[in-house]
């Protein structure tokens, strides 16, 4: 069940490659409704499941909040730290652009791991959250294979590396979630790896994903499709009984 979901993953980011190659007219409809389900699944699902399992609180701070910021706050600096050493090298040393290329695209496939073991690790509370995760993940990557192909091609990399690490990118959740098959994480931790991963989703969807549909096609479409996104989740959730 795991595997089958997360081949929707697999497919997503396909398909969000082939639009960078080819087409990207709608491409800000898609990523505007995809931060509303993101938006909608860290507020109205991951973050009441992580206070509830986890417990302990730390100074009087719950600790699954602790940790969403301490997830929202590793995506920054990950994001930054990357930025900073593409724009060192794309300034100083021309001959390593290709090589930042497939190190920006690297990083997106690792990224994709850990969005497969949270596919995984949700199931393991049920499959509503785990059906309701998944569905934010593979929303969100159309844009994850958008960005792996065109940063791969932006540095100078020949096409078939693009398709290379876009193949590596739509394969990496399957992996990720597949290996959650062999173990089980205990109930708290799990409920406070929920909160980390709900805080590095919520960066993704207000940091990236929003920021990028509204930058090109500031319109009242954009828009709509978020709230949309965000409205969907509620049903979803809703109908699923929390």
């Amino acid at each position: 069940m795991v595997v089958l979901v997360a081949l929707g993953s697999f497919v997503m980011t396909l398909v969000g490659g082939w639009a960078a190659h080819h087409v990207t007219d709608r491409r800000h409809l898609v990523l505007g409704f995809a931060g509303g389900l993101m938006l909608g699944v860290v507020g109205l699902d991951l973050l009441p499941e992580a206070i509830e399992g986890a417990e302990r609180h730390v100074y009087g701070v719950p600790a699954a909040f602790l940790l969403f910021v301490a997830g929202f706050l590793a995506a920054h600096v990950i994001e930054r730290l990357l930025a900073l050493r593409q724009s060192a090298h794309g300034a100083q040393d021309p001959d390593q652009v290709p090589q930042v290329g497939i190190g920006a695209a690297s990083a997106m496939v690792g990224h994709s791991v850990a969005d497969g073991v949270a596919i995984g690790a949700s199931f393991q509370v049920g499959n509503a959250m785990g059906l309701t995760v998944a569905l934010a993940v593979i929303s969100h990557d159309f844009a994850d294979g958008f960005n792996t192909y065109t940063l791969t091609r932006a540095y100078g990399n020949a096409r078939r590396k693009a398709l290379a690490m876009l193949g590596a990118d739509a394969l990496a959740p399957v992996v990720g979630a597949a290996s959650t098959l062999f173990f089980t994480i205990p109930a708290q931790a799990l409920a406070c790896y929920l909160g980390f991963f709900g805080g590095v989703l919520l960066y993704i969807a207000a940091a990236e994903i929003l920021p990028e549909a509204s930058h090109r096609h500031p319109a009242r479409s954009t828009l709509l499709c978020t709230v949309a996104g965000a409205a969907l989740m509620w049903l979803v959730i809703g109908a699923a009984g929390g």
